[in-house]
């Protein structure tokens, strides 16, 4: 009864306006919060709105089924079942992301009655706050009152708010099984802790697996690691679906890797670079400006990414700030994305590197 009011009191509470709500820190400036300081900013954020909900309307289609059922029948109908509305209507759109989270909001109070539904909807809430709109503690608080208290994503976003006690504790709790996976794996290297991760995915000896342990050894500028591992994968057999394009991916960022040592910015000419790298599917173009030994701005002017989130801008974000292609996070739910991006840097800024005669 009492966790029932709860449910009520947040659905009602997230109408109302909050003051000086801060977006989340990036990567690049991220906080470092204790455990105190997260569980506050996680209740505060959670039980109020965010500053963007008064100047978005509720919009969606009324072709929409509602009801929401668990396995809708039928092919793939993105204006009539709601979960593929989410997926391919408002992730691959990000002017919808934020009239995508109003919308969940909305069926919260539809199905305010309905439990199986409501902790659907309050999960897809999570995922959405998280890697859509950048926003850890609204995603925590959603996904606790889904009733998830022990997944990857979590422990993401204890990260992301800067605990890293709390993103441990949560991955240590989660056990060996739960962890090998390539999300993990990540989590692990962004929190430098690369052995760890070199660790897990070494339990996991295959191309996605290899791939996960090349990007922790990138991250950690461990350069030859990194090229040993995209070597493994281009020299794994035919017979896995994934394996095209995950040595599509693994051929690219050993290109990438191998120009890393030979970009010293004050080398590179000034003038704007262009180059390519291979995305989910298709090449992603890169546009560099260099001007006095400097990165002055990282422009993605061609892709045809879908699933890409908050990459696109956050990836050459990080790199302008951090003035490097090294030891830059991808981001949570767009690594591939993020991947791209940095290689088709390094290729764009390798350019303007005066050649030996």
């Amino acid at each position: 009864m009492r966790r029932h009011s709860l449910l009520l009191a947040a659905i009602l509470l997230a109408a109302l306006p909050l003051s000086a709500q801060q977006r989340p820190k990036s990567p690049a400036n991220r906080p470092v919060r204790t455990r105190q300081e997260v569980e506050a900013l996680i209740e505060k954020s959670g039980k109020a709105a965010p500053d963007w909900w008064k100047s978005v309307k509720l919009n969606f289609p009324k072709t929409l089924d509602l009801s929401f059922p668990p396995k809708p029948e039928g092919p793939w109908d993105a204006s009539k079942n709601v979960g593929q509305y989410v997926w391919s209507v408002i992730n691959e759109n990000p002017s919808k992301w934020q009239e995508g989270v109003r919308f969940l909001h909305h069926l919260l109070t539809l199905h305010k009655d309905n439990p199986d539904t409501l902790k659907r909807v309050m999960d897809m809430l999570g995922h959405s706050y998280h890697i859509l709109l950048n926003d850890p503690a609204r995603a925590v608080f959603w996904f606790r009152q889904a009733g998830r208290t022990d997944s990857e994503e979590i422990a993401n976003c204890y990260w992301e708010l800067g605990c890293k006690e709390m993103a441990v504790e949560l991955l240590e709790k989660i056990g060996p099984d739960q962890t090998r996976n390539c999300t993990v794996v990540k989590l692990w290297a962004d929190m430098g802790e690369t052995e760890k991760a070199l660790t897990l995915a070494d339990a996991r000896p295959d191309d996605a697996g290899y791939l996960a342990a090349g990007e922790a050894c990138r991250l950690a500028g461990r350069y030859d690691e990194a090229i040993a591992f995209y070597e493994r994968v281009l020299a794994m057999p035919g017979g896995d679906r994934d394996l095209p394009r995950n040595q599509a991916r693994a051929k690219a960022s050993l290109e990438a890797v191998k120009l890393f040592d030979a970009l010293d910015l004050k080398r590179v000419r000034a003038g704007k670079y262009k180059a390519d790298s291979m995305g989910y599917e298709f090449p992603l173009e890169v546009e560099v400006a260099v001007s006095g030994g400097r990165i002055a701005s990282v422009k993605v002017t061609r892709h045809q990414e879908k699933q890409f989130y908050g990459s696109l801008a956050e990836t050459p974000a990080l790199i302008l700030a951090k003035q490097t292609v090294k030891g830059i996070e991808t981001t949570s739910g767009a690594t591939i994305t993020s991947e791209a991006i940095i290689n088709a840097t390094a290729k764009a800024l390798s350019q303007g590197v005066p050649r030996k005669k």
